[in-house]
């Protein structure tokens, strides 16, 4: 896979392959694992025809309708993501309680270690080549299609072994504990798996809102930029910060002397935006920057009390 949009064609397509397999085998075995494994990949399907979509809106540049470009969309599809499979997950682990407490249900052992099979070798497939693609296209919406198949090989293979165990169970002579596998099994997956939805969720939540992006990034951006000002005599240098999906948006106020006079005038502050520019996308490729003037502090101040607001140190 060479391009992005390709790698999520190739994501949504198995997540389709698996799904409708899932839904195919629970209907033979009676297991609400199988079908849980159906529901999460259906549902990923479809916010995966919605990520393709925003794959292709977010390589476009920022228009009238779109003054800050499409970012946005990349993290609300990953909100949207994280909410749909963290409820269908929620979902899943009442109805297995309700079944736990009901003394179980059979299923049909055959069948479903073979869907099992099926499911870890294709789950695991997807996964690897993700990574291989992930590589070479590290971005938001890759990532979380990767981290969503690596989690749903190693739930397959978890299964897969649980599944094996039921013939070994009635070799045994313990039949009395065949009925709660795959309930038990259900509970123990969704427990699992439950931090992923929620983590992205939360991440692209943050996005939504316009929280700064994490500290390991601010520190190395704003480092950036005050080595690209450090010829000049900067006052106070006021750095703000938004990372909606793959786009970094910067802006700086800069604030110099009342009586500061570039000798080559407009054109000389236009340079010094410009090398702040290349040192910030040093650190971040996809970065826009706006970087202000200004002799006045009060243009510069702080949103709130609590932001720092300090000279750059020499």
């Amino acid at each position: 896979m060479k391009t992005e949009r390709g790698v999520l064609i190739l994501s949504a397509l198995m997540a389709l392959l698996v799904g409708s397999a899932a839904v195919t085998a629970a209907s033979v075995t009676h297991s609400q694992a199988i079908l849980l494994d159906g529901l999460f990949n259906l549902v990923y399907f479809l916010v995966a025809l919605v990520t393709v979509r925003i794959s292709a809106l977010t390589a476009q540049p920022d228009d009238r309708k779109f003054p800050f470009g499409y970012g946005y969309f990349e993290s609300l599809v990953n909100a949207g993501k994280g909410l749909l499979i963290l409820g269908v997950s929620l979902f899943a682990l009442g109805d297995a309680v309700l079944a736990l407490f009901a003394g179980g249900r059979a299923i049909v052992a055959g069948p479903a270690i073979l869907y099992a099979l099926f499911a870890t070798l294709t789950c695991s497939f997807t996964a690897w080549t993700l990574y291989r693609a992930k590589e070479r296209l590290d971005t938001p919406l890759v990532r979380a299609d990767f981290e969503n198949w690596l989690i749903n090989s190693l739930i397959s293979g978890s299964v897969l072994l649980t599944f094996s165990f039921i013939p070994v169970a009635r070799w045994l002579g313990w039949q009395q504990i065949v009925p709660y596998v795959d309930s038990v099994l259900v509970i123990a997956v969704v427990l699992f798996c439950l931090g992923m939805p929620i983590r992205m969720a939360r991440g692209a939540l943050r996005e939504l809102l316009n929280r700064a992006p994490p500290r390991q990034l601010r520190r190395p951006v704003r480092a950036a930029i005050e080595g690209a000002l450090a010829d000049l005599t900067v006052r106070q240098l006021e750095v703000r910060m938004v990372r909606p999906g793959r786009q970094l948006y910067v802006m700086t106020h800069v604030v110099l002397p009342a009586d500061y006079a570039p000798a080559g005038g407009l054109a000389e502050l236009d340079q010094v935006r410009e090398r702040l520019r290349r040192a910030v996308a040093g650190v971040c490729p996809n970065t826009v920057t706006d970087t202000l003037f200004t002799a006045d502090p009060k243009w510069a101040a702080p949103c709130t009390p609590d932001q720092q607001t300090r000279p750059v140190s020499r």
